[in-house]
């Protein structure tokens, strides 16, 4: 468990924390994750923590593939059609 105790740190956000350790197979090193999240398992954590980086990749690939700096609009319709044109872009272009 973790606790910050800085006091802007505290201000911003008082409960606790927690620090899971997670060995990652691929990179032979061990990750660690600060969450919020108590009650799941460390199993789990490291599971949403792939996976999330795993679309993190995705979106930094269309990004860089097709030049855009940011997305034009932020509600989840306008998000959906960018990555929808950006997918039909790709697979023309290849």
């Amino acid at each position: 468990m973790v606790e910050l105790t800085g006091a802007d740190s505290k201000k911003k956000y008082s409960g606790k924390l927690r620090k899971v350790a997670v060995w990652d197979d691929e990179n032979e090193q061990t990750i660690e994750i600060i969450t919020n999240q108590t009650s799941w398992t460390a199993n789990t954590i490291s599971e949403l923590y792939k996976n999330r980086w795993q679309i993190e990749i995705f979106f930094r690939e269309i990004k860089q593939f097709l030049h855009i700096k940011s997305f034009i609009g932020t509600s989840q319709n306008a998000v959906m059609i960018q990555i929808w044109t950006a997918l039909i872009t790709i697979l023309m272009l290849k």
